[in-house]
């Protein structure tokens, strides 16, 4: 198969010909039809996540596309079934798994980290009967690519970890794919979202998803402009990007009592990242974590992806092929990002 590959971390990201995944017991191998650019996958390019991906590597972790291969014991799932699946799979048998919060698996298996990932045309996904998840009709493959990582992972954040109300302000820190997700999810539900961002092409993205405010974080004071713009402060704020300085403007725009959702995942630094942890006890915030979406939690979120109650498609900016991919991953912590971008490995 064609597949996109670096032998070293912040190496040269290449299309090569490499051997096809077979399937292990348990596990399937899908046929990639739609893979989505993160910034999660530039992360494991720069070498953040070497403890657990091995050189040489596939990266590309949110994925739709149809099961080309069945390993022994997958009893749920057929050759030529559309599927999707959780960035994060699962064991399927530990206390966690059983009880619906697959994503803090302790053995949970990630594609495009713990293995070869989803930038190729074939990708092999462990404990199939747990993690897969079916494409609902009418609901495209670049659509189901976008709820494995991004927009997930952004429901899970705002309805299941924040449970944003009706009337609240969402204070929103990066309108790449996650932040405008946060968006798109957050006004669903009723609330008045302000979006933040170092870029007027993403301010303008976070406007058309629905963001009531944009605040330009060029050397403006974002908490201070937040809270004047919400009365006081945001009642929920998300880190969508993953610095200290992007989580402290989160944390600094929050009202007493608020609630802080830290999505976004931060580049190694001695020491460890600096929290604002003062204001957190002062002012008696929660911070919780969020860390993707259990295949269990999928039928509510694409119940309403269905209905276009949810249009995670409106998000999506260009579809590119493997040659393109393999030009923009290494450039991805810097180049302003309008929407989600989407690989066809179908494509030259």
């Amino acid at each position: 198969m064609r597949a996109i590959l670096f032998d070293q971390f912040h190496g040269p990201v290449e299309v090569r010909e490499v051997p096809d995944p077979r399937a292990p017991d348990g596990a399937v191998v899908v046929r990639v039809h739609a893979t989505g650019l993160c910034l999660s996958d530039w992360h494991a390019w720069s070498g953040h996540d070497a403890d657990i991906a091995a050189l040489p590597h596939v990266p590309g972790h949110e994925l739709a596309g149809v099961v080309a291969e069945v390993g022994t014991g997958v009893t749920g799932w057929h050759v030529g079934d559309r599927v999707t699946v959780p960035f994060v799979s699962g064991c399927g048998t530990c206390e966690w798994c059983r009880t619906g919060q697959a994503q803090v698996c302790p053995d949970q298996t990630q594609p495009g980290f713990t293995h070869w990932g989803s930038y190729a045309e074939l990708v092999a996904l462990h404990a199939a009967d747990a993690n897969l998840v079916a494409i609902p009709d009418g609901v495209s493959f670049e659509t189901a690519a976008s709820l494995g990582c991004r927009f997930a992972t952004a429901y899970r954040a705002v309805a299941g970890r924040a449970q944003v109300r009706a009337g609240e302000w969402v204070v929103v820190v990066g309108a790449g794919g996650v932040g405008l997700s946060a968006i798109m999810i957050a006004v669903a539900r009723g609330a008045r979202v302000v979006a933040v961002d170092r870029s007027a092409v993403a301010l303008d993205a976070a406007r058309r998803t629905g963001a009531e405010r944009t605040v330009l974080a060029d050397g403006l004071e974002v908490p201070g402009v937040v809270r004047q713009v919400t009365d006081g402060g945001a009642h929920v704020a998300v880190d969508a990007v993953g610095s200290e300085q992007t989580c402290a403007d989160a944390i600094g725009s929050l009202r007493r009592r608020g609630r802080h959702v830290q999505v976004g995942l931060f580049p190694p630094v001695d020491g460890g990242p600096r929290v604002p942890m003062g204001r957190v006890i002062a002012w008696e915030l929660d911070v919780l974590g969020s860390h993707g979406m259990a295949a269990a939690d999928y039928p509510e979120m694409l119940d309403l992806v269905a209905s276009e109650a949810l249009r995670p498609q409106d998000l999506l900016d260009r579809v590119v092929g493997l040659a393109q991919a393999a030009e923009l991953l290494p450039t991805m912590d810097t180049t302003p990002r309008a929407g989600m971008v989407v690989l066809d490995p179908r494509r030259a």
